[in-house]
C-alpha cells in the first residue's frame, strides 16, 4: 500500500461516484438493499471524509451535523482489500481531527454490531440498548473530544 491521503469529498466532485459507489459496495448489497433506493440530497450538507491509496478511494465516512457541537459518523466503509491495514483506524482519526478544527467537540454514531468492537478500541463508548435499522441490530455509541 501506498501512503493514504486523506479529504473531503463534496457531492458535486468526481470522487463523488467513488464514494457512492464504495458505499454500496461494503454497506448496502451485503445486506440487500441499494443507496439508489434512498434520498440522499441531505448530504450537500454533510462532511464526507475519505482515504485514497495513490489515486484509488479506499475508505469513506460521512460527518452530518446534529447540533452546534456534535457530528454523527455514518455510513463507513473500507474497501475489502484493505480492511484489516488500519486504514478505517486512520481515517477515524482524521474524522476526529477534523470535527475539532472545525469547532465541533462531539461524534456520535449508530454501530452495526459487527463494527462494535473497532469503535470500543477506539475509546467510543456505547450508550443504551441494541436496536435495529436497515434490518441489522445497530448501538448508539459516542465519543467526547474536547
Amino acid at each position: 500500500m501506498q501512503s493514504l491521503t486523506f479529504k473531503r469529498v463534496l457531492t458535486t466532485d468526481k470522487e463523488y461516484q467513488q464514494v457512492f459507489d464504495l458505499r454500496e459496495e461494503i454497506l448496502r448489497k451485503p445486506i440487500g438493499l441499494s443507496l439508489h433506493d434512498e434520498d440522499l440530497s441531505n448530504e450537500v450538507n454533510d462532511h464526507i471524509l475519505t482515504a485514497f491509496n495513490g489515486g484509488e478511494l479506499v475508505a469513506c465516512l460521512i460527518l452530518t451535523p446534529k447540533s452546534e457541537n456534535t457530528f454523527q459518523l455514518r455510513q463507513m466503509a473500507v474497501s475489502k482489500a484493505v480492511q484489516g491495514k488500519q486504514v478505517g483506524r486512520k481515517l477515524v482519526a482524521y474524522a476526529e481531527t477534523y470535527t475539532v478544527e472545525n469547532g465541533y467537540s462531539k461524534i456520535v454514531l449508530h454501530a452495526r454490531m459487527v463494527a462494535k468492537g473497532f469503535y470500543e478500541k477506539l475509546v467510543y463508548k456505547q450508550i443504551g440498548d441494541v436496536f435495529t435499522e436497515v434490518g441489522i441490530p445497530h448501538v448508539f455509541m459516542e465519543k467526547q473530544l474536547a
